[in-house]
């Protein structure tokens, strides 16, 4: 599998594998470890994970498996995000979540991040959701902090607009690599407000997150999921393609910005599947089929 330069010293898999709902999957140590030695023979050599997964458990399940073989480490790249507070309000009785990307909280998240995992460096670091009360100096002090200490090589985003990406880069002697957002035929969200333009102009290589909406697009469960399904179904007829998930991997591959899908499965089947999309090579009509019917009419 070709890899995708996101910076002079980070090349990630073309397809990334997300992980979630690994809590969700009930694996023992031993399962999760022959997932990871099943996706690395597949090429795939990048696992995305945040610290709240699971309840903040999955970093640490992850690293419970590489526990078994660690010399597995060097031959993939740890994604990670922080950012994400939860916590149990008492006098509200529920969980209540808030955003923190503060210099304490961001050095406290990875120092954490790093004993789940069991390392002693991170390839990426990510700050999951924009905070309105940024301050970028204390972020991008962090940052300056982590690398010079070895314990993140890499910073990037997720879910950022161009203005908060750009406000945080300008204040980052590390450059921003990347923004994980939602990309897929039902959520085009990003083509709308210029986010994929700017990955362009700058140069950025998305992640998208949720590429199958969550499961729409293989099981519908509303107009617009039905709506792209059908056409989806059409297409992978016509062109002999076994199933729409590999469909809507070429749909994203296609797209210049060099879009890295991230697969939120822990079946090796389907990410076998999924990788048969690198072997399809949409035309711009196909393409834009799919746009369109994501769209729900037809472009200007």
């Amino acid at each position: 599998m070709n890899k995708i330069k996101l910076s002079p010293t980070l090349e990630i898999s073309r397809f990334v594998a997300g992980f979630w709902r690994l809590k969700e999957w009930e694996m023992s140590s031993r399962d999760v470890l022959t997932y990871i030695e099943n996706l690395l023979e597949t090429g795939i050599t990048t696992f995305d994970h945040a610290d709240i997964y699971g309840n903040y458990e999955c970093e640490g399940l992850f690293g419970e498996a590489l526990k078994l073989k660690p010399e597995l480490r060097s031959l993939m790249q740890l994604v990670t995000k922080c950012g994400i507070v939860q916590k149990y309000d008492p006098l509200l009785k529920k969980k209540f979540q808030y955003y923190d990307i503060g210099y304490e909280h961001i050095i406290e998240s990875v120092n954490k991040s790093l004993k789940n995992f069991n390392t002693d460096y991170i390839d990426l670091l990510l700050i999951h959701r924009s905070d309105p009360l940024m301050n970028p100096e204390e972020t991008a002090r962090a940052f300056a902090d982590l690398k010079s200490s070895g314990k993140v090589l890499n910073f990037g985003v997720s879910n950022f607009t161009i203005s908060d990406f750009e406000m945080l880069n300008k204040f980052c002697d590390e450059k921003l690599i990347t923004n994980q957002v939602e990309i897929s035929p039902y959520d085009l969200e990003h083509f709308a407000n210029g986010n994929i333009s700017f990955f362009l102009k700058e140069g950025i290589h998305p992640m998208a997150w949720s590429p199958l909406a969550g499961g729409k697009l293989i099981h519908p469960a509303d107009e617009e999921s039905r709506r792209i399904h059908k056409v989806l179904s059409e297409m992978a007829e016509r062109l002999h393609i076994e199933s729409v998930d590999i469909l809507v991997y070429a749909w994203l591959l296609r797209h210049p910005a060099g879009i890295i899908p991230v697969l939120g499965t822990g079946k090796i089947e389907r990410v076998r599947q999924a990788v048969k999309a690198l072997q399809i090579d949409l035309t711009t009509e196909d393409w834009f089929k799919i746009y369109e019917a994501g769209l729900g009419h037809r472009v200007p």
